[in-house]
């Protein structure tokens, strides 16, 4: 409730003051020990991951397991962060650049990767000297809490205050809240882009800071040259990986004219032997959607595309089995600009797309409002080098011969345009949770 909320905050604005006097390569020490909490229970985790989420074992694994990387990457941090001393044009004077944490981060993350989102926050906000306080989604509560109390009791067992990283269990309403609270001295949000401008306004209302990572429209690109032996298990991944719900998932994909009949029959091939089935067993790849609204969305956006003119390759119906399983889906013969393919669907439905010339393909990757992933499969050294300067791709992350999906914890992730902006986990993205005094 919004009484629990409002407790929350003060316990998590107490607990600052005593985590912002720890030195910061102590603040480090602890993380590492919270890497190592969730190491010994990875497995139960991401098994909790996958029950809630729907993603299958191997993915809830692997998304505990970015946790950990992340815990490990930021105690190194814990004692490299700072800023320089600067030659000050006044005789006898210091010019130093001091950075410091910003105070108490809210943290508010999707239902698609209910632990790995909270961590690449977590772990970066806590060696920089903040307090947390989580808002997972209403529909993962249970890892959320699991999560949360592993932490505490790290926390706790170094005689320091659970607060640090608070939780707060809710909905719509919590999630205004936060936004709206002064207090909150920078907002993490990750979800909807339609979400995700409410947030931004409200935050900016209040001139607050807030970090967005909102959705994504991503696009492979398939030339002439590429090796297909790489082409189709990479378009197949990126495309139904966590069933299509990925911020990173490929819902484009653009082939070259010459090869483009040979790629399709090749991929629904590959489509055909998806082994689908209970997330928990170690056999399946593909798993259900979240919810029943998911599958609504699946349906609507399968019939927008025939309207628009396209033809179902393969997929587009629901699975006659228990839970919220639909066919993993190609659509083929729309335009590059047509309504639903600049419309992010959270399902396995994958729009391929004839082009000609590098030029125009390029500018079509660049045409829908988001920016996050994008990928090329070529052998073309010029043609790379052009894909990653200032003509190429606009978004965050521009891959060259893998997949849209996945990022590595080392470099800042997120996304331009209407994905928000925001930079999450590795690179020089721990400035954000601080404020620079010169």
């Amino acid at each position: 409730s919004l009484e629990d909320y409002e407790e929350t905050v003060k316990a998590a604005k107490k607990a600052w003051k005593i985590w912002a006097d720890i030195p910061a390569p102590k603040r480090g020490e602890i993380v590492r020990q919270i890497g190592d909490a969730l190491r010994q229970k990875i497995k139960v985790l991401g098994s909790l991951v996958s029950l809630e989420m729907g993603k299958i074992f191997v993915e809830g694994v692997g998304e505990v397991q970015e946790y950990v990387d992340v815990c490990d990457y930021a105690v190194g941090l814990s004692r490299m962060i700072g800023g320089p001393i600067l030659p000050s044009e006044r005789p006898g004077h210091a010019l130093i650049e001091q950075w410091n944490p910003v105070g108490l981060v809210g943290i508010i993350t999707a239902f698609n990767f209910p632990v790995a989102v909270y961590g690449w926050n977590s772990a970066i906000a806590m060696i920089c000297g903040n307090a947390c306080l989580w808002k997972g989604a209403p529909t993962t509560s249970l890892i959320s809490v699991a999560v949360t109390k592993i932490i505490a009791k790290v926390l706790e067992d170094n005689k320091v205050p659970g607060a640090i990283c608070s939780l707060v269990c809710g909905g719509a309403d919590i999630g205004t809240a936060m936004a709206r609270d002064e207090r909150m001295d920078l907002l993490s949000f990750t979800g909807s882009t339609k979400v995700g401008k409410q947030v931004a306004l409200m935050v900016q209302e209040r001139f607050g800071r807030s970090l967005l990572e909102l959705g994504g429209n991503n696009a492979i690109i398939v030339f002439e040259d590429a090796d297909l032996n790489l082409v189709i298990p990479s378009a197949l991944f990126a495309a139904v990986g966590t069933a299509g719900q990925r911020c990173t998932t490929a819902r484009r994909l653009f082939l070259h004219e010459s090869i483009h009949d040979e790629v399709v029959v090749k991929l629904a091939k590959a489509y055909a032997q998806i082994r689908i089935g209970d997330p928990w067993d170690s056999d399946t790849l593909y798993g259900p959607l979240h919810t029943k609204e998911a599958v609504k969305m699946f349906l609507d956006a399968v019939e927008q595309a025939k309207q628009q003119g396209g033809s179902v390759a393969c997929g587009g119906k629901v699975i006659n089995r228990p839970g919220n399983y639909v066919e993993p889906t190609i659509v083929t013969g729309l335009p590059h600009n047509a309504p639903i393919v600049h419309t992010e669907t959270f399902a396995p439905i994958l729009y391929v797309l004839k082009f000609k010339e590098e030029e125009e393909v390029f500018a079509w990757n660049n045409e829908v409002k988001q920016g996050l992933s994008s990928s090329i499969f070529t052998k073309d050294l010029g043609r790379i080098f052009r894909w990653l300067g200032p003509k190429g791709s606009d978004c965050g992350i521009v891959n060259v011969n893998i997949p849209t999906s996945g990022a590595e914890i080392g470099g800042a992730f997120g996304g331009e345009k209407h994905t928000g902006g925001g930079r999450e986990s590795g690179s020089d993205s721990w400035k954000l949770y601080m404020r620079r005094s010169t």
